[in-house]
């Protein structure tokens, strides 16, 4: 024969004098969780304590220097480490122990950053040599002081039928094949220009007596069936030359 107990019923006191005392314990225990992180120092960033070895100090320096892509201001890395750290103490510790190192801990201004060694500097340099393309004015400027020889700027235009801009004959000059020649003994006292050694060096000629005739130049497709240099005029008179032509 079975029997069905009766069921039990917990009445709870919900009164705001019974509650209390849950509440506060509830109140403490979170308190106590969150202590240790509101005890906690953090930096300005959020980053961790700093450690209070001083190798370990000085390694956090050299990590953080390293780290940054741009020289670190003093007064920066004192707010990181705190005011009970010497930054400028540990800096001049870390630079002398790089200072007869490939790299160097140098300042700039009251920035500090990692810089190769002074004396190293030859061997880290690297030369490389940039061919730089000759435009169609400077061709046909070295063309005409090659075979008109001594010539004056006023014979270029003259024979280009253009003006000839000064950068024109600057590249020249800086490429190392043409210099200054005497001074023409007319009106105005013109200067002239001719080729120099590296010219001929740099061409595979021996003298000026082997720059290619016209024949040669329209044999190798180079000249059209027209006179490609005309004779000299002096009543011809110059077009401005375009900036494209340079």
């Amino acid at each position: 024969m079975s029997t069905e107990s009766d069921p039990t019923y917990i009445e709870l006191d919900d009164s705001p004098d019974a509650m209390s005392p849950l509440l506060e314990e509830a109140e403490q225990a979170e308190a106590e969780r969150d202590e240790p992180a509101q005890r906690q120092p953090l930096s300005r960033k959020g980053a961790a304590h700093i450690p209070s070895d001083h190798v370990q100090r000085l390694r956090l320096l050299e990590a953080l220097l390293f780290a940054s892509a741009e020289p670190v201001a003093e007064q920066d890395l004192q707010v990181r480490f705190g005011d009970g750290v010497d930054i400028a103490s540990l800096l001049a510790e870390l630079a002398e122990l790089y200072a007869h190192r490939g790299v160097n801990l140098v300042a700039f201004g009251g920035r500090w950053a990692f810089r190769t060694s002074p004396d190293l500097g030859d061997y880290l340099r690297m030369e490389t040599e940039v061919q730089q393309k000759l435009s169609r004015a400077a061709i046909e400027t070295l063309a005409i002081i090659a075979y008109h020889q001594p010539v004056t700027r006023a014979e270029i235009e003259s024979i280009r039928g253009v003006a000839t801009s000064k950068g024109t004959l600057d590249i020249l000059m800086e490429a190392g094949w043409i210099r200054p020649g005497r001074r023409r003994e007319t009106p105005g006292r013109p200067v002239t220009w001719i080729t120099t050694p590296h010219f001929l060096d740099h061409f595979g000629l021996e003298t000026l007596r082997d720059l290619p005739g016209v024949e040669d130049l329209r044999a190798a497709g180079l000249l059209d069936s027209r006179p490609a240099i005309g004779p000299l005029s002096g009543g011809a008179s110059a077009t401005p030359e375009t900036p494209e032509e340079d």
